[in-house]
C-alpha cells in the first residue's frame, strides 16, 4: 500500500473497515436523545464500578462551577458601558 499521509512519514496504518461493521447511527433528537444518553449513562455506571467515582467527581466539579459562576454573574452583573462593541455583526 502507497503511503497516504508524507506528512507523517507513513508511520500511521491504515485499517480498512467492512461496511458490516461500519458506525451505526441512530436516527433520534430532541428528547429522545437525551433519554438515550441518560440511559446509556445508567447503564455505564451500574456496569463498570469504577466510573462511579469518576463520575461523581465530575459531577462534583460541574456543580461547583456552575454555583460560582452563578454567583460571580448575580453579585457582578455585566452593565450597558462594560460592554465595548455592542453590535459586533453590524447588523442595524
Amino acid at each position: 500500500m502507497a503511503c497516504q499521509l508524507p506528512a507523517f512519514g507513513c508511520k500511521l496504518r491504515t485499517y480498512l473497515i467492512p461496511r458490516s461493521i461500519a458506525m451505526v447511527k441512530i436516527p433520534i433528537r430532541g428528547t429522545m436523545a437525551l433519554l438515550a444518553a441518560a440511559v446509556i449513562v445508567a447503564v455505564t455506571l451500574i456496569w463498570l464500578p469504577a466510573y462511579r467515582l469518576f463520575f461523581a467527581i465530575s459531577v462534583g466539579i460541574g456543580v461547583v462551577v456552575a454555583v460560582v459562576l452563578y454567583l460571580w454573574h448575580r453579585f457582578r452583573p455585566v452593565k450597558e458601558e462594560d460592554i465595548e462593541n455592542k453590535r459586533p455583526l453590524g447588523l442595524g
